[in-house]
């Protein structure tokens, strides 16, 4: 049925028109109505054998009369018949998206609102329905007065970035144009987010370095962690240096110049962070922004799905038209210069992905959403199970190489370990022998020797020891 209707996403199917049990459509067209639209098309099977409508037109009939009746307030619709070549007769019905949201189905002795998530009509919880009133009245969440006056905060943050970026100065006009003033002298929400002390509680950020590929369940599985709050600008800023202080790149000497590879592409993970900082559903109480960078991955967890209720996973990004939750903080943020008006930051995370040097088709970019989030997955770009002597790419000289006592000279064995290391993080034995492709025994030997040198130090004492270059 897609080229009837495009994707799986935009449309449900239904054998017979059901006058008895009318709510199992009409929910399809209030998830419609109150999501991104879409069509029903009466006269075929669940298993898609088109089967036909013996009464079309009678069928019509009662579809626009239920939909009057049982929809609250009924959306704009439009229905069409169509014949297939053996002569079956079908209905479309056509919902386009609704602009006096929520729409409801009223019967049953029930009131009940529907949204669209992938291919499914679902109910629509409390976080969506103050969604679908905000959307009814033409507002967002953004553009809401706050409870705070503006004259009990400051914002030299928001202040700096546009001196620098526009080369003026802010005036106190210039906050009202901005959207960040609403009436009697409050703070809009997007003005409190941009606040330097932002009010906005649960606007923060959580960065983790975890230990391994996974959390592990427990905090003494982190390496680095960090609870940022404040302005969003500065949100913006800390989870870029928490990522660029937990990364590290490596270099490839060539003949006349070296090439960088860096674990992540900067480009893709600060899109991925403005992405969700900007488009985060700040309607969910609770919940905040969360970076996790493991061994093999980057992730950038932001509270909300696609505002259209599809699955980001089920389209294909280079034609997925803009749409701003948060409108007024994503114009800002244009004219700071941190993102575009055109809605490509996607399409950036994985081109710039494409075009490092050491990228591979097993390290693409991925994006998952649901109901209630919607994650960046950056794959490590120098990551590999088991990195052998002959794959460890060139580095520039270490100082370890060239110890200024002959006594204490080190073997390629332990520039190796010394070159394999990041600064600052830490590794136990077992992850630095899979590395070697030694004996536990053996590597044990070569850290030791480099405790003694004093180019490692070792952070525990028991079997959860941990060595960490100096």
């Amino acid at each position: 049925m897609e080229e009837l209707v495009g994707e799986a996403t935009e449309y449900d199917k239904k054998q017979i028109v059901e006058i008895r049990k009318p709510k199992s459509w009409c929910k399809s067209i209030s998830a419609f109505a109150n999501t991104a639209g879409g069509s029903l098309i009466f006269g075929v099977a669940d298993d898609d054998t088109v089967v036909g409508l013996a009464d079309a037109k009678r069928d019509a009939e009662r579809i626009s009369e239920l939909i009057k009746n049982r929809l609250s307030p009924v959306p704009e619709f439009s229905l069409n018949f169509h014949n297939t070549e053996d002569d079956k007769k079908l209905i479309i019905l056509n919902i386009p998206r609704g602009e006096e949201t929520p729409y409801y189905y009223v019967g049953d002795g029930t009131t009940e609102a529907f949204v669209r998530m992938g291919n499914e009509s679902v109910p629509a919880d409390s976080t969506d329905l103050k969604r679908l009133v905000l959307r009814g009245r033409n507002s967002s969440f953004d553009s809401l007065n706050s409870s705070y006056s503006m004259s009990d905060f400051s914002f030299t943050k928001f202040r700096e970035r546009y001196k620098i970026w526009a080369g003026k100065s802010v005036e106190d006009k210039d906050y009202e144009s901005f959207g960040m003033i609403g009436t009697g002298g409050k703070l809009t929400n997007a003005g409190a987010l941009l606040a330097d002390e932002s009010p906005v509680r649960y606007s923060r950020v959580f960065c983790t370095r975890w230990s391994g590929k996974n959390k592990s369940g427990g905090i003494v599985d982190a390496l680095n962690h960090e609870e940022y709050s404040g302005s969003v600008i500065s949100l913006l800023n800390d989870a870029e240096a928490f990522i660029k202080n937990n990364t590290k790149t490596i270099w490839k000497k060539l003949s006349n110049s070296r090439l960088e590879l860096p674990e992540y592409v900067h480009r893709s993970y600060f899109e991925a962070l403005v992405n969700a900082l900007i488009h985060r559903d700040y309607l969910i109480n609770g919940s905040e922004v969360h970076v996790d960078i493991f061994d093999d991955r980057l992730e950038i967890y932001s509270p909300g799905g696609m505002p259209d209720g599809t699955k980001v996973q089920d389209r294909n990004i280079r034609v997925i038209p803009s749409i701003r939750r948060n409108p007024v903080l994503a114009d800002i943020f244009a004219r700071l210069g941190y993102m575009e008006r055109s809605g490509s930051g996607l399409e950036k995370i994985r081109d710039s992905y494409e075009r490092s040097a050491n990228f591979a088709e097993s390290k693409e970019p991925s994006f998952y959403s649901d109901r209630g989030q919607f994650v960046v997955t950056l794959p490590n770009l120098n990551y590999a199970e088991r990195l052998s002597v002959n794959n460890l790419p060139d580095r520039p000289a270490d100082p370890a190489d060239r110890p200024a006592d002959p006594a204490d000279r080190l073997n390629e064995r332990h520039k190796q370990i010394l070159r394999w290391m990041a600064v600052g993080r830490e590794y136990n034995a077992a992850e630095i022998s899979d590395m070697l492709g030694l004996k536990g025994s053996r590597t044990r030997e070569l850290l030791n020797d480099l405790v003694r040198k004093s180019l490692l130090k070792v952070t525990a004492e028991t079997n959860r020891r941990r060595y960490v270059k100096v």
